[in-house]
């Protein structure tokens, strides 16, 4: 009996997309790192003391604040009159 190629290969490409809870907690400690190596200087030099709840506020709000401003502008286009607009977002 022969087994069609292409189902095996996208429930192996399907497997080896999923990741163990391990792997997830490993990659959150990398990224909490990276957040900590690029912007906790920035929390100390504007007067957080280093491993204080406020710096680690600090971290976490400067790094949001350079995820939005990445994320953005936002490109919009709207098509349609008043009372029935379809927009559609970039």
């Amino acid at each position: 009996m022969r087994i069609p190629m292409l189902p095996c290969l996208l429930l192996i490409a399907m497997l080896g997309g999923c990741a163990t809870q391990a792997e997830l907690a490993a990659q959150a400690e990398r990224d909490v790192d990276r957040m900590v190596a690029i912007y906790g200087p920035a929390c100390v030099r504007l007067g957080f003391a280093r491993d204080t709840d406020p710096w680690r506020d600090c971290v976490l709000r400067l790094s949001m604040q350079d995820a939005v401003q990445r994320g953005y502008p936002m490109t919009s286009t709207c098509v349609g009159r008043r009372g029935f607009v379809d927009c559609t977002y970039f």
